[in-house]
């Protein structure tokens, strides 16, 4: 069974906030010494474009 619409906005919802906390992170890490916020935070653009 699918998910509904008000199922699928939650979800963006939730990964566009997650997205917004992990930004400044990666902004603050340049150098890439914390290489998990950098691919989680790939990983969550990637989903939010697929979804949208």
């Amino acid at each position: 069974m699918g998910m509904s619409k008000k199922d699928i906005g939650r979800r963006r919802g939730n990964i566009k906030s997650r997205i917004d906390e992990l930004e400044p992170k990666a902004r603050m890490d340049p150098l890439k010494k914390h290489p998990e916020i950098h691919e989680e935070l790939a990983k969550l653009k990637k989903e939010l474009a697929e979804t949208g």
